[in-house]
Order: C-alpha cells, then sequence, then structure tokens
C-alpha cells in the first residue's frame, strides 16, 4: 500500500472512530412506542402484568406485585446490593454463584476462558461486589390487584445445600419459596459443555383461588469495563432484537437510557443482552410468544435491560411451569446461532457485516487446517492480496511511472512553481504525454478499502482470537505486542514504502508530515492488537515487493 493510500486509510479510520463516538453520545433510536422514565419509575411491563409503582424501593421489579419477601431475613449489605446465603454452582464452562436472595446469578466465571493468557485465572465476566456490578436477575410478576404472593428477585429462597459440582451430563439447582399457599420452585439446570442455562419456575397453588403472574428476567450492571481499551472503541451495554422490526438488532447505550428508556416493546420472540467485547448475557424467552421488552437506569450508575413474558393462570389446587433461558458466555458465532434467531449479531461488525462475515467464514477455515490463528492471518492476507493482486498493480504502476518522470515534475515545479495555474496545466499535459493516471494511485484503494476495515472488525471481535497464541514472544494475538516488535516492523516497511513512492507533487510541508507518517503510526500502533499489526505488517511486506518489482520494471524499461 503506498503512503497515499495510507492517507486514505487513516482518515477512514479517522472518520469511523468520530462516528463511533457521535453516535454513542448523541444518536436517539426511534422506537414505536418510547416513554421518558426516571429511576424510580416502573416501565408497563405487560398489558396482562400492569402494576402500580407506588413504592419506590420496588422501582427495579419490572410490573411486579410488591411483597413475597419473606420475613425474618436478615440480608447483608454490600455496595448497597442485598446478599444471602451464597450458593457455589460449578460446571465444565461456569463458576456461578447463586444468591438465595432473589435466587439471582450474582457472579460469573468463564472456566475456559482465562482473565490472561496462562489461563492461571478464568475470566471474571459477573460480580456484585467491586468495582464491577453485573447480575442477572429473575422473579414471578402479578397484577397490582392479585391477591395471592409471588416472589420477585427481592424474595428469599430455601437452598437444600450451599454448593453444585457437575458429574454427569446436567446438574440441576432447586431453590424454592413457599407463602400464604404458594410454592415456587426455581430450578437451574445446566448442560455440560454449554454456556445456555434453562431457568424454570414451577408454581404449585395450593389456595382455593386462581393465582396469576408472568415470568420477568433482567439483567443489571453499572457502567464498569475491566476491558476497555482507550485506543480501540468497542459497544459495552444493552441491546434489544425484534425479528420483525426494520431495525432487528438495535444498541440503546448506558447514556441514551439515561435520557430515555425503553418500556413496553412488545415482540414476538426477541431477546435482550448485555455485551461487551468477545463476551455477552443474553435473556432468551419463549420464540413463539408476546413478549414485552424494557430497557432503564436503576440509580447508582446501574441499569437493566429485561423481558416480561406472556401472563400465566394457575387453578385452584393445579401447577405449571414457566420457563426461560438465560446465555452467559462467548461471543461465538456457531454458538449464538443455534441458540436464538440473530443472537450472532452481538457479535458486531457493523456496517460491514455481509463483508465481515465470510472473511471469518475463510479465516476459520484457515485455521482449521493450520491450527494457528496467527498463521491463518497470515495466509487469509496472502489471499486478499491475491484478490486485489491486479488493483494493487494497477495502482503501484501509475505510483512508478510517475515516479519515474519525477525529474521533469521537478523540473516543472522549479519552472513554473510561483504560477500555480501554469504549473497544473504544464503536469497535466505532462500526465497526458506520458499517459500517468494521477487517480491510478487511489482508485483502487477505495475499492479495497471497505474489506480492509471489515477486516479489522474480524479481527478486533473474534474471541476466537483472544489469547491464542502466535509464536515466540506474540502470546495472545487479541493483546499488544509486548515488546512492541511488530509495530516497530510496520514502521520500517512504511518507511520502505515511502521510498518507493515519488514525492516531486508535494510542497515542502507536505514532505515533511509525509516523512514523520512511518513514525507516527508506530506510535499509533503500539496498543493495537497483535493480530491487527501482524495482517498490516503482513500486508506492507507484500505490498512493498509488489511495489518495488513494479518499480524496477518500469524504471528499467521493460514495461511500457
Amino acid at each position: 500500500m503506498n503512503m497515499r493510500s495510507i492517507w486514505w486509510l487513516a482518515l477512514a479510520f479517522t472518520l469511523t472512530w468520530i462516528w463511533l463516538e457521535w453516535t454513542q453520545f448523541t444518536a436517539h433510536k426511534t422506537q414505536q412506542t418510547l416513554e421518558t422514565s426516571t429511576a424510580q419509575e416502573v416501565p408497563m411491563a405487560s398489558q396482562n402484568a400492569v402494576v402500580s409503582a407506588a413504592n419506590p424501593a420496588a422501582s427495579d421489579v419490572p410490573g411486579a406485585h410488591v411483597g413475597g419477601v419473606q420475613n425474618g431475613a436478615v440480608p447483608v449489605l454490600q455496595n448497597g446490593i442485598t446478599q444471602g446465603q451464597r450458593i457455589h454452582v460449578t460446571t465444565d464452562t461456569l463458576d456461578l454463584i447463586i444468591d438465595t436472595n432473589g435466587g439471582d446469578i450474582r457472579d460469573a466465571k468463564l472456566l475456559k476462558y482465562g482473565a490472561s493468557h496462562d489461563h492461571s485465572q478464568p475470566y471474571h465476566l459477573m460480580s456484585d461486589s467491586g468495582p464491577l456490578v453485573y447480575m442477572a436477575q429473575n422473579g414471578l410478576a402479578t397484577q397490582k390487584d392479585a391477591k395471592l404472593p409471588a416472589p420477585t428477585h427481592k424474595s428469599v429462597y430455601q437452598a437444600s445445600q450451599t454448593r453444585y459440582e457437575m458429574t454427569g451430563d446436567t446438574l440441576v439447582v432447586p431453590l424454592t419459596w413457599s407463602q400464604d399457599g404458594i410454592t415456587v420452585t426455581k430450578t437451574y439446570t445446566f448442560t455440560k459443555g454449554k454456556y445456555l442455562v434453562d431457568v424454570a419456575y414451577k408454581v404449585d397453588n395450593a389456595t382455593q383461588e386462581s393465582w396469576t403472574g408472568s415470568l420477568y428476567s433482567q439483567l443489571v450492571r453499572n457502567r464498569h469495563n475491566p476491558d476497555e481499551n482507550f485506543m480501540m472503541y468497542t459497544y459495552t451495554g444493552p441491546v434489544l432484537y425484534d425479528g420483525n422490526a426494520e431495525d432487528k438488532y438495535v444498541k440503546h447505550s448506558f447514556d441514551d437510557l439515561t435520557k430515555e428508556a425503553i418500556s413496553g416493546r412488545t415482540v414476538t420472540g426477541g431477546w435482550a443482552a448485555m455485551i461487551q467485547q468477545y463476551f455477552l448475557t443474553a435473556l432468551i424467552p419463549s420464540q413463539t410468544e408476546q413478549n414485552s421488552y424494557y430497557a432503564k437506569p436503576l440509580g447508582d450508575d446501574r441499569y437493566a435491560v429485561g423481558v416480561v413474558e406472556p401472563l400465566v393462570e394457575v387453578a385452584a389446587g393445579q401447577s405449571s411451569v414457566l420457563n426461560s433461558a438465560l446465555y452467559i458466555g462467548p461471543e461465538s458465532q456457531d454458538k449464538l446461532a443455534a441458540i436464538a434467531p440473530g443472537l450472532e449479531l452481538t457479535i458486531d461488525y457493523g456496517i460491514l457485516t455481509f463483508l465481515a462475515e465470510p472473511i471469518f467464514w475463510l479465516l476459520e477455515k484457515i485455521h482449521n487446517v493450520v491450527g494457528n490463528w496467527g498463521v491463518a492471518i497470515i495466509l487469509l492476507t496472502l489471499l486478499i492480496k491475491l484478490v486485489f493482486y491486479k488493483l494493487s498493480e494497477t495502482s503501484y504502476r501509475s505510483m512508478a511511472r510517475m515516479k519515474k518522470f519525477q525529474p521533469k515534475l521537478q523540473q516543472l515545479k522549479e519552472n513554473y512553481g510561483d504560477d500555480k495555474v501554469i504549473f497544473q496545466q504544464k503536469m497535466m499535459k505532462l500526465y497526458k504525454e506520458e499517459k500517468i493516471n494521477p487517480l491510478g494511485g487511489c482508485l483502487p484503494i477505495f475499492i479495497q478499502m471497505p474489506v480492509f476495515i471489515a477486516l479489522y472488525w474480524v479481527l478486533l471481535y473474534s474471541v476466537e482470537m483472544r489469547q491464542a497464541p502466535f509464536m515466540l514472544w506474540i502470546e495472545d494475538l487479541s493483546a499488544q505486542d509486548p515488546y512492541f516488535i511488530l509495530p516497530v516492523i510496520m514502521g520500517i516497511t512504511m518507511y520502505i514504502q515511502q521510498k518507493l513512492n515519488p514525492s516531486a507533487m508535494m510542497d515542502e510541508m507536505q514532505q515533511k508530515v509525509m516523512k514523520m507518517l512511518p513514525f507516527i503510526f508506530t506510535i499509533f500502533f503500539l496498543w493495537f492488537p497483535a493480530g491487527l499489526v501482524l495482517y498490516w505488517v503482513v500486508n506492507n511486506i507484500l505490498s512493498v515487493t509488489q511495489q518495488w518489482y513494479i518499480t524496477r520494471k518500469i524504471e528499467a524499461g521493460e514495461e511500457k
């Protein structure tokens, strides 16, 4: 890639980041139904589960009748969050803490993903203590005039044991709650090798009246992101999916929710999630029922996104089971696509998804053969260069011809440099006589740029690249080069490429800026993931080789 190309690419990256930041802080999504809300207001969760917000303390209970908290419970307060008895659950993929206060999942570690490249500690995704507050809650919402109680995520459950460990293909963790003739058994079911958790509420009605209620689920977290990279913006926050809407997949940033909450969005199927780079949690209700979604601030820098499922009636003396599902794990395309429609969109490649998805597919196929993601990146870069070989050849041939006639251009500048109009006329006449296309070096870059940017997003968002080793000192392709060797090599290749390009058309100030670019880009790339820098190094080496070969042939007179 020549230096003019790098200018265009730098401009593209700059505009992309400016656009991302602009949408992050100012964009407002158009919704069919939007209601202004504060942290103390309760959205209308469902036409079948409407309640009052008379008790502000229950403002984070979506449409739930206040009550169901057992007397005598003495929760421990930590960071303003109530805690009860802790239940430790371990599967082959997850290490969880369930709290009897609400039966919530309060802490989650991903056992197959390390916090560091040596995997000495599992990745800590969720927590209810420390700077990160991130929990999965659910409960049963009743109508405001309901006579029979139901447990919300504020109710206290009873557990038969405090430790569960998977020994077979499944693991069942039951919790029980009982009050006024209503007994609810909340059961988490874990499956070996899976990150998808089944959540079931069995309601036993031993009274003489019918019980009605809706299952609701919500994810609560604050803004804290321990993996945030100031050099590369990636979205962290709530998203909602409606397969029937024109905009199926919509992000609702924390700032957007502070200004305007989302309430009462009725969707057939759908899902709600909290996403961040590489990992997510998702609430997946029945895909055939009418579900009501919401997203809102809760105060204290905490935000909730959730879903209320349809109303269920349990007749006197009868029982019924309400089911939902929760995903806690990596943004892995092959896993997400099989769980719910559109869930793979949480791997956010943006507007270039149509290019990024086939690029990742090809990258993954190459990895399946070579077994090393770094080698796969190199081979993918080579394939992309081969696809665009002719376009690059056109660009480099144009630049080489301009360099060959650089003495003539320099002479024109000396003779007519003071009169820009005449200089431009003479220069265009020279281009016409020598059949040089001054745009020949730019047009191929415009065509290739979407592919380059799509590959950038693939390397940035693919969890498969996280902590993937390459060779020698590169132990994690998703982290920066610990010794900055790759960024330095990239800067050197940029400098060599610069020397192959003509400079007669530039004034003195432009030439000084161009000489600084290799140094500036080297500093810029110091914090980039090694996988991205590896791609640019390989691309630059291939570009320099191709450009040197074409320039040598033209300067030797082997090409007309």
